[in-house]
């Protein structure tokens, strides 16, 4: 969870930093980057902005669910190998406490047999990260695509213009609020997990209140949409995980 939003924070911190390649985006466009990311995210907004009669708001929320939805799969199987993981934790904790010597061949050791326990149970630990690595090329082709491409640079939606900043911060408060919310519901988290995230899930929509007071609105937007996604995903993932906890403890008696 701590390496999904470095990632996270990550992403935030190149969109801060900041790119002088303004040019328009077209298929002449030269480079891998441009050409093969930027150019083609461009062509999807505009072809769906055509379908929503040149409305590239909608376009935006359209592509952010499609995103999402495209994603789903990820997310799923990393919501089960967290449950997976917390099951497991009672044998890891046994481990640690075997192996509790800090020099390199006790630790090579306790790594080893985490591995063979990750493995027996078929859990891979590093399936987490998929979801946000996979995001971060998307959401910064995004960006460079807004920016660089007129039509929806210039275009009003709402109260804003989606290629500059919302004036009244009201979707970066909202892009925050959404991102606390998504991170408190978390139902991959033992309570555990939830204390020693306390912090990060103040820390993190903070960051993201930053972040999008200072990318253009079309981007808050994105964070919004996707922000609203992972809590009605996250209420319907614990549903199913406490119906799943009422079934095992009714087998269990």
């Amino acid at each position: 969870m701590k390496k999904k939003w470095l990632f996270f924070l990550l992403m935030i911190a190149a969109l801060l930093s900041g790119c002088n390649r303004n040019a328009p985006i077209n298929e002449h466009s030269q480079g891998v980057w441009d050409h093969y990311f930027v150019y083609p995210m461009s062509k999807l907004l505009l072809t769906l902005g055509h379908l929503f009669s040149g409305n590239y708001g909608l376009a935006i929320i359209a592509l952010t669910l499609i995103i999402r939805f495209c994603l789903l799969p990820l997310m799923l199987r990393q919501f089960k190998t967290a449950v997976a993981m917390q099951k497991l934790r009672p044998e890891m904790q046994k481990l640690q406490e075997k192996y509790k010597g800090t020099d390199v061949e006790t630790q090579r050791k306790l790594q080893q047999e985490m591995m063979m326990l990750y493995q027996k149970h078929g859990v891979n630990p590093m399936s987490g990260c998929l979801p946000a690595l996979i995001q971060m090329p998307i959401f910064m082709a995004l960006y460079y695509a807004i920016r660089r491409t007129e039509e929806i640079k210039l275009h009003s939606f709402l109260w804003v213009q989606l290629g500059h900043r919302d004036p009244y911060f009201i979707l970066p408060v909202l892009a925050a609020v959404t991102t606390f919310i998504s991170m408190r519901l978390s139902p991959s988290m033992s309570e555990q997990q939830m204390s020693q995230m306390a912090i990060m899930s103040y820390i993190m929509p903070v960051m993201i209140f930053m972040g999008a007071s200072s990318v253009p609105s079309a981007l808050s937007l994105y964070w919004v949409v996707g922000g609203c996604f992972s809590i009605i995903q996250s209420l319907i993932l614990r549903t199913q995980l406490k119906s799943a906890k009422i079934a095992e403890n009714g087998q269990a008696s």
